[in-house]
């Protein structure tokens, strides 16, 4: 089974379901619908679940909606301000759709 990071802050909303998406660089996003990866947070690698893979979209930073900050449960100004902060030249991001095993 493949290891998955994310950061810590995002565990609780992982958890209670408030989180189903992430968007990755094309580096991390080789993931394939069906797949079951072991998560951990990126800190201190403490695993917290295991995630299936639902879908991977490919999306543009300027595609980024609505739809997809409520996914992230973010709004959609904090969203675009966090993908500038870890991608600040990205032009490609894949949509990873996941949920609890």
């Amino acid at each position: 089974m493949r290891s998955f990071t994310f950061y810590g802050r995002f565990q609780d909303d992982i958890l209670a379901g408030r989180k189903t998406i992430t968007l990755r660089d094309s580096l991390e996003a080789d993931v394939t619908p069906g797949e079951v990866l072991c998560v951990s947070r990126l800190e201190d690698g403490g695993v917290f679940c295991h995630l299936r893979v639902l879908a991977v979209t490919p999306v543009a930073p300027s595609e980024l909606n609505d739809t997809h900050a409520r996914q992230e449960n973010m709004s959609l100004p904090e969203l675009r301000q966090l993908i500038q902060t870890l991608y600040p030249d990205i032009q490609q991001l894949y949509c990873i759709e996941f949920a609890l095993c």
